[in-house]
């Protein structure tokens, strides 16, 4: 295979040098600065090709991970330059399909940081009893199970009739496993685990019933929840919301996209409107820190306060 040198006692490709961008196994993989140049030139282009075609936008995208999954990409096609996979993404959907994947990251689980949960049944579920309605936006929701673990703990708060929630995704896939609320079942017992440590009160079991090795969540829990594709980096607002859970979606953009994204959120919430963000982000960089008071430090839960 040109690019690379297969290990013949273990069968894994160790990858030397890069057709596009070669780097020796000399130089510890440094390359010269006209060959990285060239490499970033060749990335920029496959982006903004992307965007122009097909409309997903990963150009202010974290540059060593879009980096990293790009050629992840490169050799899962059987290619060998970046520039190749420009040509073949810009005359295959599928292809082009197969990259959104790749730089799409899908992390999640029911009840991820138990404690978030647990302060957020503190915190906010009582802000939320003042209100007669109320709407929350679960951005970057992935396959959905955070979405029914903020279902569920709504349920017990007996607040679930109020809510309305929006759960948004830019790959339309994963949001088609999140509407048939199927996961499997060897992760209940997991899932099981971080409900009660987050502050669960009755039996997680309740909540879904096993199908084969699936378990299927009640039709019940997805009746106020709301399906739909939205892409943070081009999209604009679509609502007022009392709550916006983005939980380590940031993480992956570079500085730029991420004051675009709190820019939209501050813009999304409404008076005393509360944020959420994952446990690696903050809004302490942004012009709009002087904006939120914090609720939890330790959770990064943010409350909008002008």
């Amino acid at each position: 295979m040109s690019g690379g040198l297969y290990d013949q006692k273990s069968g894994d490709l160790r990858v030397l040098r890069k057709l596009g961008s070669v780097y020796s196994e000399a130089d510890g993989g440094r390359g010269t600065r006209e060959e990285e140049e060239r490499e970033r030139i060749e990335i920029a282009l496959l982006l903004e090709g992307l965007y122009r075609l097909y409309g997903f936008d990963f150009r202010n995208y974290a540059y060593p991970s879009v980096r990293r999954r790009i050629w992840h990409r490169v050799y899962a096609e059987k290619l060998i330059t970046v520039s190749g996979l420009q040509e073949r993404v810009l005359h295959d959907r599928s292809c082009a399909e197969r990259l959104v994947d790749d730089l799409v990251i899908h992390v999640t689980e029911m009840y991820r940081d138990p404690s978030l949960f647990a302060a957020f049944r503190e915190r906010v579920v009582p802000l939320l009893r003042e209100l007669p309605s109320f709407r929350i936006w679960h951005a970057g929701c992935s396959t959905g199970e955070e979405v029914y673990s903020t279902a569920i703990l709504l349920y017990e708060e007996g607040l679930y009739d109020r809510a309305r929630i929006y759960a948004t995704d830019i790959n339309e896939e994963v949001l088609h496993v999140a509407e048939r609320a199927a996961y499997p079942l060897k992760k209940m017992q997991e899932y099981t685990k971080n409900y009660m440590l987050s502050g669960g009160k009755d039996a997680f079991s309740g909540y879904y019933g096993a199908s084969g090795n699936v378990a299927v969540f009640h039709p019940f829990l997805r009746e106020r929840i709301v399906f739909a594709q939205h892409n943070l980096v081009t999209d604009r607002s679509f609502n007022e919301f009392h709550v916006i859970f983005c939980r380590n979606v940031m993480i992956y953009f570079d500085s730029i996209l991420q004051n675009h994204a709190h820019d939209l959120f501050y813009e999304s919430l409404c008076p005393q409107g509360i944020l959420v963000l994952g446990h690696k982000e903050s809004i302490t960089f942004t012009k709009h820190a002087g904006h939120y008071e914090t609720l939890d430090p330790q959770e990064k839960i943010f409350r909008k306060i002008e």
